[in-house]
């Protein structure tokens, strides 16, 4: 029975049968304390998504992440569970519901990288990765931001494009960070020389906020840009939008690119040129490092940066 119900051992298909609809007709459930018991593991990885920008899994990006990763985990057979810092009246750090749900491992899917709770959490001996937050110790799996805006700018520069202004979100984000880090770079690399109001970055989250920054942005202009890079498919959309409103056509007056490649890039008007995550890849290789190190498995905790693509579409067409 046992060999059976675990899917193990060879046994005859008539006894597995009988077995099976034995099974059902008792509404017999495979115990998983059992399980956790003979294996010394509880098959259950927690989750930490500390979204500041409110999305939730909604999130364009995180929420494309954290399904593969949960599809991939469970062919693996483990369960996936959020960690959070309050449930209903009870309060407690990250390490503390980590430990009380007794999880073998953890997925940072973002957060603050200054936040003591989740210092704390990867510094306490439970196996953690990250495809947000890079800190030392801790195994990250992230896409290569600084590939994506070379990439992007060469695009540009392509097309003959000379003035390239940049807008981002937040940068308390990582990735915005980075890719502000790199848009510098890429300027100066370039010989490309900077203008008064070339870069802004918006304090809120969500269209409405990028809306405002935008417009607000578009009318402190001196000299019209000929390239925009929005660090992010829904900044794109609020900026083309903005740029609309103020009679400013895009590609045909401003090009504009995003970046992230959200499902909606595609349908939206004109359609997004962008770059494109892989993100069943990133979350997939997070997964498996994260087995790895659970498995007590000899892995480098470092930075691992996932490839990215340049999908040109409509808002960066010659006409």
């Amino acid at each position: 029975v046992s060999k059976v119900l675990n899917g193990k051992g060879n046994v005859t298909e008539e006894t597995r049968v009988r077995i099976v609809n034995r099974a059902k007709e008792l509404g017999y459930v495979a115990s998983h304390s059992a399980r956790i018991l003979k294996a010394k593991h509880s098959w259950t990885i927690g989750v930490v998504f500390s979204d500041i920008a409110l999305f939730g899994l909604e999130h364009p990006f995180f929420g494309s992440i954290i399904q593969a990763f949960k599809n991939f985990i469970e062919e693996q057979g483990y369960e996936m569970v959020f960690i959070p810092k309050r449930l209903g009246d009870q309060e407690q750090t990250y390490l503390q519901w980590a430990k009380n749900k007794n999880v073998d491992g953890v997925l940072i899917l973002t957060g603050d990288l200054n936040d003591p709770e989740i210092i704390e959490l990867t510094q306490s001996g439970i196996p953690c990765v990250s495809t947000d937050i890079a800190m030392p110790g801790l195994t990250t799996v992230i896409s290569d931001d600084a590939q994506g805006i070379e990439l992007m700018f060469h695009h540009f520069l392509h097309l003959h494009r000379k003035r390239i202004y940049a807008m981002s979100g937040s940068t308390l984000s990582r990735a915005y960070q980075q890719r502000t880090i790199a848009f510098e770079k890429a300027l100066h690399d370039h010989g490309i020389a900077r203008s008064a109001n070339d870069y802004i970055s918006s304090d809120g989250y969500g269209y409405q906020a990028y809306y405002d920054v935008a417009t607000r942005w578009i009318k402190q202009w001196k000299t019209r840009p000929d390239a925009i890079m929005a660090f992010s498919d829904d900044i794109a959309m609020a900026l083309i939008r903005a740029l609309h409103d103020q009679g400013i056509r895009v590609p045909e007056d401003i090009m504009v690119s995003g970046y992230d490649d959200i499902q909606f890039a595609t349908l939206f008007t004109p359609s997004l040129t962008t770059i494109k995550q892989n993100k069943r890849l990133i979350a997939e290789t997070a997964a498996t490092y994260l087995l790895q190190l659970i498995a007590d498995n000899p892995l480098e905790k470092k930075l691992y940066k996932i490839p990215v693509v340049l999908v040109p579409r409509h808002s960066t067409s010659r006409g």
